[in-house]
C-alpha cells in the first residue's frame, strides 16, 4: 500500500488508537508496524484471531501483558556465560509471571466451546514455574537478596547482625560515659567510609584515641573511630565482603539455571507479544463495536450501516455502500458538508482496516474486497514549494494513479477535476472515469458536475448516489442513497438564507433548458424516493404488526388446545374411574356367586348383597342421568345470532356466540377467557340466557323471566373469584342487567395484581351491549371498581 493513501485516509490515526490498547512496549511496537495485507488467506486468519480474542474478552475480561520486556540482551549474555544482574533476573521473573497469568487466563475460558485460533499460542506458553519460584525465593526486590537464598548467606548475615550488636553496645558505652560525652560535638553514632565513628570536637582529638576518618567542612569536628571498635569494624568489613561474594555466587547460580531455559524464554516473549497485539485489535473492535467482514477477490464491496471510526459513534450517521456488483463506478453528488467526503473515506478506511485484520464498525454481513493498492485523491493538495495550484497538484496525483492503478486497485476521487473551468473540468473528469471503467477498476468519486451525473445515468457499469439534504432545515442528513443523483440545492439554500427572489430567478434564467430539466427530474426522483421510502416503512410496520398478531393468535390457540386436552383428559379419567367401579362391583358379585354356590345357600345374605349392588347401580344411574340431562341436544340451533348463549356439549361449557356459522356449520364460541371453534351440531341454545330473545318476550314465561331480570342489583362483587369463574358470572350478570334496562352497573373486582381487572376490561370490550366503561373515580372505589354503561 502506498504511504500517501494511508495518510490521506487517516489510517495512521487508527494505528495510534490500536497502539493505545496494547499493554506492553513490544506489543505497542507491533501495533505501530501494522500494514494492510494483500493475501486473502492471511487476512482471514488475522480477522479470525481478532474475533477469537474479542470472544475471550467478552467471556472472561481483558488480559494484561504489562510485565512483558525484551529479554534478548540478557539471553545473549547468558549464551556467552555471563551472570545476570538482580534487575535482569527480576525482569525475566516478571516475564514468566505474565506467561503464568496468560496460561491461567486460557484455562478459564469455557471448555464446552470448540478450540479457536489462539489455542495453539496459549498452549505453547511455558510459565517455567520452578525457575520463577527460585528467582522469587532468592530475590526480594532490586536492592535485596533474601537471607534464605543460601545457607552461607544466612550465616554471614547472622554474623553481621552479631557484630553490629557488639559495635553498637561499645559505642553506646562510650556515649553514656560522662568523660567521653564532653569531648563529643553530638551524642550520636555516624558512618564514615563504612566505619562506625563518633563526632569529636577538634580540640579534644587526643582525648578520644582512635582512627580519624573524616572532618567537617569547618574543621571543628573530627570523625574518629574509637580503638575499642576498630577490630569489630574490621570484622564487619570482612563479613560484608563475604556477603558480596556469596551474592555473586547466588546470582551466578540463578543465571546458570535461567540459561537452561533460553529457548522457552524467547518463545514466551514472542508469543506473548503476538497475543498482546491480537488482544489490542480485539479491544479496539470492542471500543468501535466492530465486526469481522467477509472478504472476496471479486472486487465486491457491500458495507451495511458503516460508521466512520474517527467520528463520534453516538452522532455519526451509518451509511450503506455497495460497489463492484452491477456497477464498478459510483458517483456521489450532493451539497457541500453533506457527507460525501466522509462516505469516500469510510469506504477507503474500512478496506485498509479490514485488510489489516481489524474489525470494522459496520452491520452484520458486511463484505469487503481484497485490493493490492488503494489510491486516494482527497483534500487540498496545493503545493507552494513546487509552485503548483490546487488543480495542478490534484492532476499530478491523478496522473500517477492512472499510471499505476490496475483491476485489483480501489480508486477514490474527491471533487474530481474541480478548481478549473467547469465545462473543461467536467469533460476531463468524464474521460478519466471512463478510462477507469474500461479497465474495470473499482472507483468511487464525488462531484458537483451535472455532466457527470448524466454520464452515470447513461453509461453501463456506472451508478449515481447522493448524500441526502433537508432543504427545510438547511442541514444534511448524511445518509448515502445509491441510485439517485443529488442536487447542489444552491438556489433553495440561498432562498432560505434570504437572497432576493429576483436574483434567484435571474440566476435560473442563466441555466439552459436541458440542465434545468435535468435538475427538475432529479427533484422528481427525490420526491418519489421519499414517498416510496415512507410507504416502505408503513409496509414494514404493518408487516411487523401482522407478525405480532399472528404470534399472539398462535399462542392463544395453543393455550386453548392445551385447555381442551386437559378437559378431555379429565373426562377420560372420570370414565375410567366409572368403568373401574363397575368392574369392582362385577368382580365382587362373581366372588359371592361362587361362594354361595359351594354350600347351603343363605337366601337372606344373598338378598342383602343383591340390594347393595342395586343401590350402587341406582346411584350411578342417577348420576349419569343428571349429567345427561344437561347435555342432551334436544334441538340443533337453526339460526344463531351474535351474543346468543349456548352450551358446548363436548366440553360441557357455557359460552356466547362470537362468530356466525360458516358453510360447514363451524363457528367460534367465547367460553370465559377461552375462544374455540366448534360445530353447530355440538351446541345447545340456552333460551334463558339469551338476552336478545328475552328482550322481546312473547309468552307468559318470557314475562316471568323479564320480571326476574328487572329486580337485579346494579352492582356485582367478583372479589375472591378466579378469572374463569368471574368472567362466567359477569357474563350472566350483564345479560340480566341489560334485560332489566339498567343504564349503568358497578363491577367490584378489587385492585390486587390487576389480573382480574384486566380480564373484566377485555370481556367488556367484546360486549356489543356495552357502550363504554371506566375505572371508578374518587368516592366510587377508585381502581378497584369498573363502571360499565349499556347501549
Amino acid at each position: 500500500m502506498n504511504p500517501k493513501s494511508l495518510k490521506i485516509l487517516e489510517f495512521d490515526k487508527i494505528i495510534q488508537q490500536l497502539a493505545q490498547q496494547a499493554t506492553s512496549v513490544s506489543g505497542r511496537e507491533l501495533c505501530l508496524q501494522l500494514k494492510p495485507l494483500t493475501d486473502i488467506h492471511a487476512i482471514r486468519t488475522a480477522q479470525k484471531e481478532t474475533k477469537d480474542a474479542l470472544s475471550r474478552i467478552y467471556q472472561k475480561g481483558s488480559l494484561s501483558f504489562s510485565g512483558l520486556f525484551n529479554p534478548e540482551a540478557s539471553m545473549k549474555r547468558l549464551e556467552i556465560g555471563a551472570a545476570l544482574s538482580i534487575t535482569e533476573l527480576l525482569s525475566i521473573c516478571r516475564l514468566l509471571e505474565t506467561a503464568k497469568r496468560a496460561k491461567s487466563y486460557s484455562r478459564e475460558v469455557r471448555t464446552d466451546l470448540p478450540p479457536d485460533s489462539l489455542n495453539q499460542r496459549f498452549s505453547a506458553i511455558e510459565p517455567l514455574t520452578p525457575l520463577l519460584e527460585e528467582i522469587r525465593h532468592c530475590i526480594v526486590d532490586e536492592d535485596e537478596i533474601s537471607d534464605d537464598a543460601s545457607p552461607a548467606l544466612h550465616n554471614i548475615r547472622r554474623m553481621i547482625r552479631n557484630i553490629n550488636t557488639k559495635i553498637h553496645n561499645a559505642m553506646n558505652s562510650l556515649l553514656n560515659s560522662s568523660s567521653t560525652r564532653t569531648y563529643l560535638q553530638e551524642a550520636v553514632i555516624t558512618m564514615r567510609n563504612d566505619r562506625y565513628c563518633l563526632p569529636v570536637k577538634a580540640e579534644y582529638k587526643n582525648q578520644v584515641p582512635g582512627m580519624i576518618h573524616d572532618q567537617s567542612s569547618t574543621g571543628s569536628t573530627l570523625f574518629i573511630e574509637p580503638m575499642s571498635v576498630v577490630k569489630l569494624n574490621n570484622e564487619l568489613k570482612e563479613q560484608f565482603l563475604k556477603e558480596k561474594e556469596e551474592i555473586d555466587i547466588i546470582l551466578a547460580n540463578l543465571s546458570n539455571l535461567t540459561a537452561d531455559y533460553i529457548p522457552y524464554i524467547r518463545d514466551n516473549y514472542r508469543i506473548l507479544t503476538e497475543l498482546d497485539f491480537i488482544f489490542a485489535k480485539a479491544q479496539l473492535a470492542r471500543i468501535h463495536n466492530g465486526m469481522a467482514p467477509e472478504f472476496n477477490t471479486r472486487g465486491l464491496i457491500k458495507i451495511r450501516q458503516g460508521r466512520h471510526p474517527l467520528l463520534d459513534k453516538h452522532k455519526v450517521v451509518p451509511i450503506d455502500v455497495r460497489l463492484g456488483d452491477e456497477f464498478h463506478l459510483l458517483i456521489v453528488t450532493g451539497p457541500n458538508t453533506g457527507g460525501k467526503t466522509v462516505s469516500l473515506k469510510t469506504v477507503g478506511l474500512f478496506t485498509l482496516m479490514g485488510q489489516s485484520g481489524l474489525h470494522i464498525p459496520a452491520g452484520d454481513r458486511s463484505e469487503l474486497a481484497v485490493f493490492r493498492e488503494v489510491y486516494a485523491d482527497i483534500g487540498d493538495e496545493q503545493s507552494i514549494e513546487q509552485s503548483l495550484s490546487t488543480f495542478s497538484s490534484h492532476m499530478t496525483n491523478i496522473v500517477s494513479i492512472l499510471e499505476h492503478a490496475g483491476s485489483d486497485s480501489l480508486v477514490l476521487f474527491d471533487e474530481l477535476c474541480a478548481g478549473t473551468d467547469p465545462t473543461e473540468g467536467a469533460a476531463l473528469a468524464i474521460s478519466i472515469l471512463d478510462t477507469l471503467r474500461q479497465k474495470q477498476i473499482r472507483t468511487m468519486a464525488t462531484t458537483h458536475y451535472s455532466e457527470i451525473k448524466i454520464y452515470a445515468l447513461s453509461t453501463d457499469g456506472v451508478e449515481n448516489a447522493c448524500c441526502e439534504f433537508n432543504v427545510d432545515t438547511l442541514s444534511p442528513t448524511y445518509r448515502l442513497l445509491i441510485g439517485i443523483p443529488g442536487k447542489s440545492n444552491a438556489f433553495a439554500i440561498s432562498s432560505k438564507l434570504g437572497l432576493s427572489s429576483d436574483i434567484i430567478q435571474q440566476a435560473r434564467e442563466q441555466i439552459d433548458k436541458e440542465e434545468a430539466s435535468f435538475e427538475d427530474i432529479i427533484s422528481d426522483l427525490e420526491e418519489s424516493r421519499l414517498t416510496i421510502e415512507q410507504e416502505r416503512r408503513e409496509i414494514n410496520r404493518y408487516k411487523n404488526e401482522a407478525q405480532q398478531l399472528k404470534k399472539r393468535l398462535e399462542a392463544r390457540q395453543q393455550k386453548l388446545d392445551s385447555s381442551r386436552d386437559k378437559i378431555l383428559l379429565k373426562a377420560n379419567e372420570e370414565a375410567a374411574a366409572i368403568l373401574q367401579d363397575a368392574k369392582n362391583v362385577a368382580d365382587e358379585t362373581i366372588r359371592n356367586f361362587h361362594k354361595y354356590g359351594k354350600g347351603i345357600v343363605d337366601i337372606q345374605a344373598m338378598e342383602k348383597e343383591r340390594e347393595k349392588v342395586r343401590q350402587k347401580m341406582d346411584k350411578a344411574r342417577k348420576k349419569s342421568a343428571g349429567k345427561k340431562e344437561n347435555v342432551v341436544n334436544t334441538n340443533i340451533p337453526k339460526k344463531l345470532r351474535l351474543g346468543d348463549s349456548v352450551k358446548v356439549l363436548s366440553m360441557n361449557l357455557k359460552g356466547t356466540v362470537h362468530t356466525l356459522p360458516d358453510a360447514k356449520g363451524n363457528l367460534f364460541v367465547q367460553m370465559g377467557i377461552l375462544r374455540s371453534q366448534v360445530n353447530i351440531k355440538d351446541l345447545i341454545l340456552l333460551e334463558e340466557e339469551n338476552p336478545l330473545k328475552s328482550a322481546h318476550p312473547k309468552t307468559g314465561t318470557g314475562k316471568l323471566k323479564m320480571s326476574k331480570s328487572a329486580s337485579i342489583s346494579p352492582e356485582i362483587n367478583l372479589i375472591g373469584k378466579t378469572v374463569d369463574e368471574a368472567i362466567s358470572i359477569l357474563d350472566k350478570y350483564l345479560d340480566d342487567a341489560y334485560l332489566a334496562h339498567l343504564h349503568t352497573v358497578r363491577i367490584v373486582h378489587g385492585k390486587g395484581t390487576g389480573a382480574l381487572r384486566k380480564a373484566v376490561h377485555n370481556h367488556l370490550k367484546r360486549q356489543k351491549i356495552i357502550k363504554d366503561f371506566h375505572l371508578g373515580e374518587f368516592g366510587e372505589g377508585d381502581a378497584g371498581v369498573t363502571i360499565a354503561e349499556f347501549q
